[in-house]
């Protein structure tokens, strides 16, 4: 996947993001920066989850929003 695709997608998303995961930040937003590992990572800091029920609920959103891209 092209990284400028990858960053225009980011951003269209990040709103969407949000509302999922309210803890994120901005700031966490900006470092994730579409890294799929990087944002399991701060999504098993910011509410507390395992990292099963991260990932299971990063799968479940991304089912949703098949259009988003995350770098592997």
């Amino acid at each position: 996947m092209n990284e400028d695709r990858i960053k225009g997608n980011w951003k269209q998303f990040t709103g969407k993001i949000q509302e999922q995961w309210g803890k994120l930040t901005n700031d966490d937003l900006e470092v994730i920066a579409g890294k799929r590992e990087q944002f399991i990572g701060k999504l098993q800091e910011r509410h507390g989850l395992a990292r099963e029920a991260a990932e299971k609920q990063f799968k479940e959103w991304q089912e949703r929003n098949p259009g988003f891209y995350f770098d592997e």
